[in-house]
């Protein structure tokens, strides 16, 4: 454990992120720590509220996606066109989406002037090609979660914020987990306080992204964890689901004993259920400075810290 605590500590010298908030579940226990500051002239304490950003796909979209295939209602391998008649490609499938190995070509011309309505116009004709090895993208998971809108809000349209807090959030306890904005959130951006998601596309779809604009706590996710390390519906999780080159569960990544999934903003959980251990890391990297390839370098130094320690 003291050495998961130096190496936060060091990247924190290091001016990689100015805080964080960790949870570790290990031998039947939880236990929390926090690191430096959240902002500028704040120390980071229990409770705070984070800007989960890809992480989301998880808390989110894949939880209630393997809810509906575990329980028969959604086939893998079956079109999304079956079910979301909206989409124009008929290739893509719901297994392809969940490990993003579906050939999407995420470009979109002039995403970011683009409303709502355009937006989401551009998503259903997005370019799909050939190339059916891993490449992640949120295009996958927004996908996924106009299907779930589709598929579960009759007959009211619901949107997701709706799905999910009925499906999951009250039902396992997460009372402090919704859509943004936030204005009580950790910034993830120096001087913006208005709690709204870091994401473009989250920002434009609002409750309808699912691939980015959950926030939530470290209480929150202690029982997100708790539910994958006990719960029949997440049994199954630890196999590969799909490309050869590239383990991924439904939503997660694969990795040995270890699902896990990252956001843009710096967050991560890793959860193993063979061992029953589960890591919650949530911080706000982006604050300061933006410097992407080397936080992914840093962020497997810090988790292959973890895992050699959590053995």
């Amino acid at each position: 454990m003291e050495a998961i605590l130096e190496k936060i500590k060091e990247q924190i010298a290091d001016n990689l992120y100015p805080g964080a908030s960790l949870s570790i579940f290990d031998q039947g226990v939880w236990q929390e720590f926090y690191f430096g500051e959240s902002e500028d002239g704040r120390a980071t304490e229990p409770g705070l509220v984070y800007d989960l950003a890809s992480v989301s796909k998880v808390v989110g979209v894949a939880t209630l996606l393997i809810f509906l295939i575990q329980a028969g209602k959604l086939e893998l391998d079956r079109a999304l066109k079956s079910y979301y008649p909206q989409v124009e490609d008929s290739s893509l499938t719901i297994r392809q989406l969940l490990t993003h190995t579906s050939g999407i070509d995420p470009f979109i011309p002039n995403r970011d002037d683009l409303d709502e309505t355009a937006l989401k116009q551009a998503i259903h004709e997005i370019k799909v090609t050939d190339d059916k090895g891993f490449h992640y993208t949120d295009i996958n998971f927004i996908l996924l979660g106009f299907l779930l809108e589709k598929l579960l809000g009759q007959p009211l349209d619901q949107p997701l914020d709706v799905l999910f807090d009925e499906r999951i959030f009250q039902k396992w306890g997460m009372a402090k987990t919704s859509f943004g904005p936030r204005l009580e959130a950790v910034p993830t951006v120096k001087g913006i306080t208005t709690g709204q998601v870091h994401d473009p596309k989250a920002k434009v779809l609002g409750v309808h992204c699912g691939s980015a604009g959950l926030f939530s706590t470290i209480e929150d996710l202690k029982q997100f964890c708790q539910h994958y390390l006990e719960d029949d519906f997440a049994s199954n999780l630890w196999q590969n689901y799909g490309s050869p080159d590239k383990p991924r569960s439904l939503g997660w990544n694969l990795d040995g004993d270890w699902i896990d999934h990252t956001g843009y903003t710096g967050p991560f959980v890793m959860v193993n259920r063979r061992a029953h251990q589960a890591v919650i890391f949530l911080t706000n990297r982006t604050y300061n400075y933006d410097d992407r390839p080397l936080w992914i370098a840093k962020r497997r130094e810090l988790r292959d810290v973890i895992k050699e320690s959590l053995r």
